[in-house]
């Protein structure tokens, strides 16, 4: 009997060693396949475009000190390190920081950036003998691309983490980190003494090493068989990797916050989410209170629990001075200075949500999404930060204006908008809604609305493009129209005032005034079909139903799109695609690819230059007028209100010089608003583009244009006798050639022209 329970007590034993045996190995091949590729893997990060300086920059030096201050800058008394600005009068003084662009490597700079009335006078660097003619300062981080469990991290070197970062970890986490292998058994028994004499788990033992593991393949669930597979695979983990490489992924792994749905691993997008600065610019306040919330990110969170984390951060500094880390000098600096956490909580990481969503749709063209997510590629936008933000500035305050002004319903007004570069199509701005930092629906990008006289531009151009039939004071009908579609339904367009009738009107002052009827006629005459060729042609890519109620706006789109298409008359007639991506480099900064500005003739020049003449008009004397309220009159512009039936959606759309804005304004719930584009959209147009000193528009006159003098009571080429004239550009060869008889008029003729004149 005893030599059976032998056998059978060496079989269970050898079977155990087997089980056992194989489990390990299974464990070392999850470490072996898993770790290497793993630790690795980092979203992509989203860059806005570098804030350049340069003599004659409208800037003064207040502006600068508040993009410095944007980009994590700390203002100082004399600045000597990256990261540091002083600001006195008309003159910056800084340190920029180092950064790798898709270029090369950008240096550090000691710069004084000198100031006059008119914006930048000089960029002076010691031992440079010549004002600098260019320099960038180095971008905002404004987002990353991650996977769906929104997992974030930014990558660090073991060569880039400071010491005391790196040695304060090792202090206060794991004090025989380089005499373990593993599993500390003296910090268990230690853990477990503490634990006895508490009476309950008040210290821990894992090591650096176990904490990793932890992080990187376990539960956190409290139970041995959890504990045994820990210390295991941190076993394990020590055999294939040295020490050094195991602390450099600790610093890139360990949890550390939480940005909404988006977990913060790591100490280096830790920096930047609490502190707005890289790591390297870290004190050691700041260094002991990150340090802090490897114990419990949440418990020790110094926006909700800001006594208990700067006790935890006080704690960690002794440490730091009774090991000798810091001196006893920086000891009681550092006690005594505040947090000092960014209160927004983002500190650049995912700062404007809509404008990173149009990144990633338009990288998606030309990456797998695999690698967007892991492969930690480097992407530099075209995002102007000052523009996102009086952006995001003035539709909040302009929609809260706008409700508690006409008694609607507060926060029920929604709004979208785009701004963009007038010469390369390069989207400068974008707010996906009323809240910026929100990361829902992009109503820039995917809310389609009614466009309403948004559309007429593009009916005038049609007709433009026909200059032996029109021109800018060709007369139109303004008279009902009544017309029995195909379908069996009557059209029946009516203008804004509904019962008004305006008769014969020149073509221009129609756009201007946005008369639905004289538009309604027109565009029968140059045929549906032959206005949705513009559209087309202005860079619409999907084709709109070539139906009469086009020409009023009776089609659904974007925000993006009606940008792209105005874009197009902005720039003269050239189309540029709407992109938000200038280039792409991988983790090391090697290029990948290079979004080059591309240009095709969209819509013919002369015509267009006639069109955004009239459009011109529109802020002159016509629906957009208002527009100068804000905006210096001073200042030319062009732009269209649009308003849709039952007041449901307000646009406007404009331009200057060197921006283009499309703003929408209107309820989720597609219920009446009360507003006009004029008076819902036109105000926060133009308030943001107020802000960002809008330029005039300043069209180069085709060869193919030419300008006239017109007598505007016959509409004829005006003579030297004639009072009441207005100069027109027409295209070359269809002006009126004849005269009219201004001069040398009858008596009744002159006595009719003046009671005309009288009359208008």
């Amino acid at each position: 009997m005893r030599s059976k329970l032998r056998v059978a007590a060496l079989v269970t034993l050898a079977v155990g060693l087997v089980a056992g045996s194989l489990y390990i190995l299974y464990l070392d091949q999850v470490i072996r396949e898993r770790f290497a590729g793993v630790r690795w893997a980092v979203p992509s990060k989203v860059f806005a475009a570098p804030l350049e300086l340069y003599p004659g920059k409208t800037m003064d030096a207040q502006a600068l000190a508040r993009e410095l201050d944007r980009l994590g800058y700390r203002k100082v008394g004399t600045p000597s390190k990256p990261g540091s600005y002083a600001q006195s009068g008309r003159a910056v003084d800084l340190v920029s920081r180092a950064f790798q662009y898709w270029d090369g490597k950008e240096p550090s700079r000691r710069l004084f950036v000198r100031f006059d009335a008119s914006g930048i006078r000089e960029i002076v660097e010691p031992g440079v003998s010549s004002s600098h003619a260019l320099v960038r300062i180095d971008p905002l981080a404004i987002g990353s691309i991650h996977a769906a469990r929104a997992e974030d991290r930014l990558l660090l070197r073991r060569e880039e983490v400071p010491e005391l970062l790196a040695k304060g970890i090792i202090l206060v986490e794991d004090r025989h980190f380089y005499s373990h292998w593993g599993v500390s058994l003296r910090g268990i028994a230690r853990a477990m003494v503490a634990n006895i004499k508490a009476g309950r788990v008040v210290q821990g033992g894992s090591t650096i090493t176990q904490q990793l593991v932890r992080n990187f393949f376990l539960t956190l669930d409290q139970n041995l068989q959890r504990k045994i597979k820990e210390a295991i695979m941190a076993i394990l983990l020590e055999l294939h990797y040295d020490k050094e490489e195991v602390l450099e992924a600790y610093i890139n792994e360990i949890f550390l916050g939480q940005d909404g749905s988006r977990a913060i691993h790591g100490f280096g997008l830790a920096a930047g989410h609490y502190f707005n600065k890289p790591v390297s610019e870290l004190n050691a306040a700041e260094t002991a209170l990150l340090i802090s919330l490897a114990k419990g990110a949440s418990y020790y969170n110094p926006r909700r629990h800001p006594e208990r984390a700067r006790g935890r951060r006080d704690l960690v500094l002794r440490l730091f001075r009774d090991d000798g880390l810091i001196t006893e000098e920086t000891y009681q600096r550092a006690v005594a200075a505040p947090l000092g956490v960014e209160s927004d909580g983002d500190g650049g990481a995912v700062r404007y949500p809509a404008f990173v969503d149009l990144v990633r749709r338009q990288l998606e063209a030309d990456y797998r999404k695999e690698d967007l997510q892991s492969e930690g590629l480097r992407i530099f936008t075209t995002l102007d930060p000052h523009a996102q933000a009086e952006l995001e500035r003035h539709i909040r305050d302009g929609l809260e204006r706008i409700e508690a002004q006409r008694g609607i319903e507060e926060g029920s007004l929604e709004a979208a908008a785009l701004i963009t570069r007038t010469e390369s199509g390069e989207v400068a701005a974008l707010a996906g809604g009323r809240e910026g930092r929100y990361r829902g629906f992009n109503r820039a990008l995917d809310a389609r609305r009614p466009i309403g006289s948004l559309a007429k531009p593009f009916v005038y151009h049609t007709a433009l493009s026909q200059p032996e039939r029109f021109h800018l004071y060709s007369l139109l009908e303004d008279k009902p129209l009544r017309l029995e579609m195909p379908n069996g339904s009557v059209w029946e367009p009516k203008n804004y005032d509904a019962d008004a009738v305006y008769g014969e009107v020149r073509l221009y002052e129609a756009l201007a005034r946005s008369y639905n009827l004289a538009t309604a006629h027109l565009g029968l005459a140059v045929t549906p079909k032959a206005v949705a060729r513009t559209m087309q042609a202005a860079g619409l890519e999907r084709a709109p139903a070539a139906l009469p109620s086009l020409a009023l706006g009776a089609i659904d789109l974007s925000p993006m799109e009606v940008a792209q298409m105005f874009s197009t008359l902005a720039s003269g007639g050239f189309r540029y695609p709407l992109t938000g991506i200038r280039e792409v480099t991988d983790a090391q900064g090697e290029p990948l690819t290079r979004y080059g500005m591309q240009v095709e003739r969209g819509l013919d020049e002369a015509p267009t230059y006639l069109t955004n003449w009239a459009l011109e008009q529109v802020a002159i004397f016509g629906t957009g007028s208002g527009v100068y309220r804000w905006i210096e009159p001073s200042t030319r512009l062009a732009g269209k209100t649009g308003t849709t039936d039952g007041y449901r959606d307000a646009w406007f759309a404009g331009f200057g010089g060197d921006r283009v804005g499309v703003f929408w304004v209107g309820r989720d719930d597609n219920q009446p608003t009360g507003l006009s584009g004029a008076s819902g959209a036109l105000p926060l147009w133009s308030a943001t583009m107020a802000a960002l000193d809008l330029q005039s528009f300043d069209p180069f006159m085709p060869s193919s244009v030419t300008q006239v003098q017109i007598d505007r009571d016959s509409g004829l080429r005006a003579g030297e006798g004639c009072q009441k004239v207005i100069s027109l550009p027409f295209i070359e060869g269809f002006a009126p050639e004849r005269e009219a008889p201004c001069a040398g008029s009858d008596t009744s003729e002159g006595v009719r022209g003046w009671f005309q004149r009288l009359w208008q």
